[in-house]
């Protein structure tokens, strides 16, 4: 009778470590739909959006049922500007007008001065393009909030932004851990 109490006991053994496996490989295939489909997690190269954003943050963006708005932190790729996706803030939307004063170091979308307490340092580059600007439809104009030292729509190689370039609207900072949090 012992031996049926043990054969009884390796069995259920058994049992609960395929029941393990089972709830990880779930896991693990939820995990990866989830990122396949849905998420997407991009490294963050250099400090155009110092301070909200720094060097080698790791941060994770969608695009499901995304429609940008102003103030969002997108990511976009543009092959003929850069090779790698960029991180930047959006500053205004198709059919929006913006004005940069550079001697002011205001920013103006619609005729209204934006209030900004996200930028590292007041705006003085305008990096060649012509203000005012009207916004195309299905475009963006972005900067990023370290205006000086950022490469963004003020820069013809870049300008106005096609929405179809947009991978994701930065959701989260997951590294570094001490940061970790839902990115505004």
């Amino acid at each position: 009778m012992e031996n049926s109490g043990a054969h009884q006991t390796e069995s259920e053994q058994k049992s609960e470590i395929f029941d393990w496996i089972e709830a990880l490989v779930t896991a693990l295939c939820f995990v990866i739909i989830l990122f396949v489909f849905f998420m997407r997690i991009i490294g963050v190269d250099g400090q155009s959006m110092f301070p909200t954003l720094h060097d080698r943050d790791t941060i994770i963006i969608t695009n499901m049922f995304y429609t940008p708005k102003q103030g969002d932190i997108v990511v976009l790729t543009k092959s003929s500007f850069m090779d790698k996706p960029i991180v930047k803030r959006v500053i205004a939307v198709g059919g929006q007008k913006v004005d940069i004063d550079f001697d002011k170091h205001k920013v103006y979308v619609d005729g209204k001065a934006l209030d900004e307490p996200y930028i590292n340092e007041p705006t003085a580059l305008s990096e060649g393009t012509q203000f005012p600007l009207i916004v195309p439809k299905g475009s963006i104009f972005v900067m990023g909030d370290n205006r000086n030292n950022s490469t963004d729509s003020r820069d013809s190689r870049l300008g106005v932004v096609d929405d179809r370039y947009i991978l994701g609207h930065a959701l989260f900072r997951i590294l570094p851990v001490k940061r970790f949090g839902k990115i505004g």
